[in-house]
């Protein structure tokens, strides 16, 4: 077991080390997941390893934590104050919806409809919809899942960064000219912020949430959320995130409650190596017909984001294009990456601080937002709903 453990988290590192030195250009899910294809094509992984290396059975439990910890993280006030961006992102997952749904000739009902929430989200989305395709012996459809996750960000990321460019370039020319006045940061306040985390119960009881504490609060829910899920039609999945919203608004348990037990970082492993199996039925044959069927689901993807968000009117709800349209890839990126690409964009436009700040100003809040919105919360919904129909 400590062998194939570590062979296991050998090729998770490499993935890691590779996106860490390209700064994230080669993004690291994908290097690791290429990387376990070729072992289970070639012989030389066993198609049993995530099995044999004992990580089976933690990534099913894993994900009712994950996804209570991801709901710990919505942030209310944000999301309120930012509701036309969470609005153009409900938008563009439907678009995304329709597109995928009209390729179901050329792909298939099963790939579509596995395939459509994890196009919407993230790595959630894709561990629920994956599992759920091979437990009904859908194995393309399955295999395609987890290739759509590990190339969406490199469809995704030069679209964000190209009308992130171009809108940080209107703002910093605007900016010089002196037509507006240097956006300011939207400061929440902190009087206000600073009253509800005194009146709030963690923060009384902070000293008493240790690692165990915070873990055996979310096994609680998770439990919780699994009862519900098998009680009513309302999948597991989105009980454990609309519990872990609540608990957290109210100040019951800390945000980001798996750091706060320094657990996230094993779990969230454990969640990606439940995906691998997806890989291990995969044949040669199989690799021209899922690079297809890839291609055709971003290309036709792209184009109706394109129509609906830019061309027709619906960008005038954030009043820019470029941000409409930055904003609709958001859910092929979620958090970090919507971070990182403002930061990456605020460094390539901006020639001081002042300009860089201004950058960051616009943008990072509604693609951070947008990221949130769809990866963290939303995506989670949806695979909640369509799971019901494989």
């Amino acid at each position: 077991m400590y062998y194939y453990l570590f062979i296991c988290l050998f090729i998770f590192a490499i993935g890691d080390f590779l996106g860490t030195l390209t700064k994230a250009k080669l993004s690291s899910v994908f290097v690791s997941l290429i990387l376990f294809l070729v072992g289970f094509m070639t012989g030389i992984l066993p198609p049993d390893i995530i099995e044999l290396a004992g990580l089976t059975a933690i990534g099913k439990w894993s994900s009712a934590f994950i996804i209570f910890h991801m709901g710990t993280m919505i942030n209310m006030r944000e999301l309120i104050d930012e509701w036309r961006t969470v609005l153009i992102a409900i938008i563009s997952m439907v678009v995304v919806i329709i597109s995928t749904l009209l390729v179901v000739p050329i792909v298939g009902k099963e790939a579509a409809i596995v395939g459509i929430p994890i196009l919407n989200g993230g790595i959630v989305a894709t561990q629920i919809m994956t599992e759920a395709a091979l437990k009904e012996g859908f194995v393309l459809a399955a295999a395609l899942g987890t290739i759509l996750y590990a190339v969406q960000k490199f469809f995704g990321t030069p679209f964000a960064s190209y009308f992130g460019l171009k809108e940080a370039r209107l703002v910093v020319n605007e900016l010089r000219e002196n037509k507006i006045k240097k956006v300011e940061n939207k400061v929440k306040n902190n009087k206000e912020t600073n009253e509800k985390e005194k009146l709030s119960f963690y923060k009384k009881y902070d000293k008493y949430y240790g690692n165990f504490v915070c873990l055996g609060i979310t096994a609680f829910f998770a439990w919780i959320a699994s009862l519900l899920g098998d009680k009513t039609p309302i999948s597991y999945s989105i009980w454990a995130l609309f519990l872990g919203a609540i608990v957290s608004y109210f100040g019951i348990v800390p945000e980001k409650i798996l750091d706060r037990s320094k657990a996230s970082g094993l779990l969230n492993m454990a969640v990606f190596a439940s995906i691998i199996p997806s890989l291990a039925n995969i044949k040669l044959a199989d690799l021209t017909t899922l690079g297809l069927q890839t291609i055709v689901i971003f290309a036709v993807l792209f184009v109706a984001l394109y129509i609906f968000i830019g061309i027709l009117p619906t960008w005038k709800i954030v009043g820019s294009k470029n941000l409409a349209l930055g904003i609709s890839v958001a859910q092929l990126l979620g958090f970090p990456a919507t971070y990182l690409i403002s930061v990456e964009v605020a460094n390539a436009v901006a020639e001081n601080e002042e300009e860089k700040q201004a950058i960051l100003d616009v943008l990072m809040p509604k693609y951070v937002v947008a990221g949130l919105a769809t990866v963290t919360s939303i995506s989670i919904i949806i695979a909640g709903i369509f799971v019901k129909f494989l």
